[in-house]
């Protein structure tokens, strides 16, 4: 049994306590922001102060690997987000049978379990209260890390904790999980060590954001895909918990002339000039106007370098190690896959070997993670190019051929129900985009649709303009 640190009682840092807790390790979450969760999924959404998450209003999805992680690892999180309306969305079920071909044997891997935010830190917040071995403390944030003995000659290795009123908690394992904005990097310069490589990749796309609610608790039907690539814009239609859902428009952020649409009368406008998902726009708004959110790179940092760790005894996992933009709703299905690695090699290793551990994690992590992230980073910057060239030039040309490759997948779909069901897998994290394509046929099924039409015609970039002037 092992004493851990969690840093951080976000999504991703809770179901780390859990996970672990479960395992029967003794657990403590430190959080920064000082209150729980409320009592009702109204009050969550709407008097949750989570000043640590940026994005805690903004849109949400969790992808169907999430669910399939959860069901199997944490069913106590399925049990309690079914319990508190989370939506069970199955794409092939939704879609009219013209382009899913009906529902077929196998499509229940589809299935998302997703709900806003706040309804989902709630209810991992909720489990965590009940998780033998698992404490959590509130309004407490972490000012430095505490060392001990090297274990490997000048490496630091960390033992505990120091918290900004001077406490200092002692772990066998301090796990990083404070995400996206974690200051690991400077702890570990203050201990000596040396800062963590860093890849920094500018998606520069702003989100537009807002919530609605049918009277009925359902939520619209979809027509076409939940992200839309639509010329200069994507449209994201996220359904949520409880008959709400979320939608997004998506921009470049050099796109000076959109950025009128924070105007919730030029946002509306924009959003039904997207025939296929204009029907979302038909329910009560939830939120007040228009929720921007920006500047959220990719970034994925290197704790293991020339062969040795940067420090032992305090592994950054999900967000705190890498994060992607919001656009294909991969951040918290990539953070779950990466606990589950830690908690899988602290089941093989220990922590009674922290330099066998640090490089054992890297492995995993190298070999079973970092590839999600990887792919993640290339759809943002295919679709980042195509945005600016359709701007600049009305048209976008290029010899890439992976984007070529996605494009045709991407027009397929609409038009196949193999090839839909092949990239719905890719999008929801089931199966790589390799091993879909290494199919027999699949590469040259997909590669005939390369030449199609959009299968979704929206305004064109002058009525776009035209709309928003």
């Amino acid at each position: 049994m092992a004493n851990v640190i969690v840093v951080g009682a976000g999504m991703c840092g809770l179901m780390t306590g859990v996970l672990l807790a479960n395992d029967g390790d003794e657990v403590t979450v430190v959080e920064r922001d000082p209150q729980g969760p409320p009592d009702t999924v109204d009050e969550a959404w709407n008097d949750w102060e989570r000043r640590g998450v940026g994005q805690f209003r903004m849109l949400h999805y969790m992808q169907p690997r999430f669910r399939v992680e959860v069901e199997q690892h944490l069913p106590q999180l399925a049990a309690e987000l079914d319990a508190l309306g989370a939506i069970r969305h199955q794409p092939t079920a939704e879609l009219p049978a013209a382009i899913s071909g009906g529902v077929r044997p196998g499509d229940e891997q589809f299935t998302a379990l997703t709900a806003r935010r706040p309804v989902l830190e709630a209810a991992i917040g909720r489990v965590a209260a009940c998780t033998p071995g698992l404490t959590v403390r509130r309004g407490v944030a972490v000012s430095g890390l505490v060392t001990g003995p090297e274990v490997t000659a000048g490496v630091a290795h960390v033992i505990a904790v120091r918290t900004e009123s001077g406490e200092e908690l002692l772990a066998d394992l301090v796990v990083d999980t404070s995400g996206r904005r974690s200051s690991l990097p400077r702890l570990l310069e203050d201990i000596g060590a040396r800062p963590p490589l860093e890849e920094r990749d500018d998606s520069s796309l702003v989100y537009y954001g807002r919530h609605f609610r049918s009277t009925d608790g359902s939520v619209p039907d979809m027509a076409g895909p939940l992200l839309v690539n639509a010329g200069t814009i994507s449209t994201l239609t996220l359904p949520g918990d409880n008959g709400t859902w979320g939608l997004g428009i998506l921009l470049a952020a050099s796109d000076k002339d959109m950025r009128v649409i924070k105007d919730v009368d030029r946002w509306e406008q924009v959003w039904r000039s997207v025939p296929v998902t204009a029907h979302w726009l038909d329910g009560e708004p939830i939120s007040d106007g228009v929720a921007v959110m920006a500047n959220l790179p990719d970034r994925i940092r290197t704790f293991f370098v020339d062969g040795t760790p940067l420090a032992t005894g305090v592994p950054a996992v999900a967000d705190s190690w890498s994060c992607t933009n919001p656009a294909v709703g991969r951040g918290v299905s990539i953070g779950i896959l990466h606990i589950l690695a830690l908690r899988d090699t602290l089941r093989d290793t220990g922590v009674d070997d922290p330099a066998g551990l640090a490089l054992a994690f890297h492995e995993v992590t190298s070999a079973e993670v970092e590839p999600w992230y990887r792919a993640t980073v290339d759809l943002d910057r295919g679709r980042l190019a195509e945005m600016e060239a359709i701007r600049e030039h009305g048209e976008y040309i290029t010899d890439d051929p992976f984007v070529a490759v996605g494009r045709a997948f991407y027009r397929g779909a609409w038009c196949d129900p193999d090839v839909l069901r092949a990239f719905i897998e890719v999008g929801a994290l089931v199966s790589s985009p390799d091993d879909v394509l290494a199919r027999p046929g699949m590469f040259e099924k997909v590669l005939a649709f390369g030449e199609l039409d959009d299968p979704f015609p929206s305004a064109s970039r002058s009525e776009l303009l035209a709309l928003v002037s």
